[in-house]
């Protein structure tokens, strides 16, 4: 089954574990075709994931996740071929904020027009892109990680302090706190990418 639609992921090594295996199941799963990207990687490479849980500590914990194997080369990507672009979380956006192709490949998304989803940490990314393109988030309502809620203010955004199941929508953005709003963020996404689905 496909739909069309073709996806890219930008992630790294200590991603946060479902926040990319999540989406990436449920986006094939649909129909879509997901290209999962690291810089300085290939297809067939493997990406190390962390995962981040809430167990009543000031902060999250972090413990050893799986491994993902990517399925395509970052040095290929043509932006003019996507849909749609998904960022996840975890530890990998504050090192993969400082690559300028990263940054790059995510300002032509936005000057497009075109969907991007955010979640947890990946804010740290868009934020960092804020600097090449002012425009980016300035002015938008969007969710993160709390512990980026400064990066977001810095980049002109509206951080919205949601629930953890909740997405927040406002144009062609949708971002979350964190894995627990999976079921909104997914939803919401494959929305402003124009496909209904239907039971």
């Amino acid at each position: 089954m496909s739909l069309g639609k073709r996806i890219l992921v930008i992630a790294g090594d200590y991603v946060e574990d479902y926040e990319i295996m999540v989406p990436y199941q449920a986006l094939l799963a649909v129909g879509f075709q997901v290209d999962v990207v690291c810089p300085e990687k290939k297809s067939g490479d493997k990406i190390r994931t962390a995962i981040h849980d809430f167990e009543g500590d000031q902060t999250y914990s972090e413990k050893v996740g799986h491994n993902f194997d990517l399925n395509y080369d970052f040095d290929a990507v043509k932006i003019s071929d996507y849909d749609g672009l998904y960022i996840p979380g975890g530890r990998a956006p504050e090192y993969l904020r400082l690559n300028s192709q990263v940054l790059e490949y995510v300002v032509e998304f936005f000057k497009l027009n075109k969907p991007v989803s955010a979640i947890c940490h990946g804010i740290q990314i868009l934020s960092a892109a804020a600097v090449k393109y002012p425009d980016l988030l300035k002015g938008k309502n969007c969710t993160a990680y709390p512990a980026c809620t400064p990066e977001v203010s810095l980049a002109g955004g509206k951080f919205q302090d949601c629930g953890i199941e909740d997405a927040i929508v406002d144009g062609n953005l949708v971002t979350a706190k964190a894995w627990p709003a999976h079921p909104a963020l997914v939803r919401e996404f494959i929305k402003l990418l124009g496909v209904k689905i239907t039971v």
